[in-house]
């Protein structure tokens, strides 16, 4: 089969190098922001978990989302895809002693061109 440059295959590489490279400067700038990297793109039979880090008693699983806006970002993520994040999350802490027993977070970082990342806390509470 022949591939064309700027094709589905070229976009998904694209994409895959983009997100990894998200990750890493969101995974620096958490750290700035005083949380301990726990794990970075841990891969669970739930699925897999961008950033896992800790702060102040808190396990917060960080999904990374780059859109074009932070509304889209949010909207990328599905409930199908909350809801395995949240038992890779669980099965994770489970195999953890230091983790047992602590609270629970899915945080979103929505990456845009041009603007500061955005950490929403707990960003699919009500979904």
């Amino acid at each position: 089969m022949n591939r064309l440059p700027g094709g589905r295959q070229a976009r998904g590489a694209l994409a895959r190098r983009t997100g990894r490279r998200a990750e890493w400067l969101v995974a620096l700038w958490l750290m700035a922001k005083g949380y301990r990297l726990l794990g970075f793109r841990l891969r669970t039979p739930q699925g897999e978990i961008d950033i896992l880090a800790r702060k102040s008693g808190i396990v917060a699983v960080i999904e990374v989302k780059r859109r074009t806006a932070v509304d889209v970002a949010r909207n990328a993520v599905t409930w199908r895809q909350r809801d395995r994040l949240r038992r890779a999350a669980e099965s994770l802490t489970v195999r953890r002693p230091d983790l047992t027993g602590l609270p629970i977070r899915l945080d979103l970082i929505a990456l845009a061109p041009g603007r500061w990342p955005q950490h929403i806390h707990d960003a699919w509470r009500d979904g």
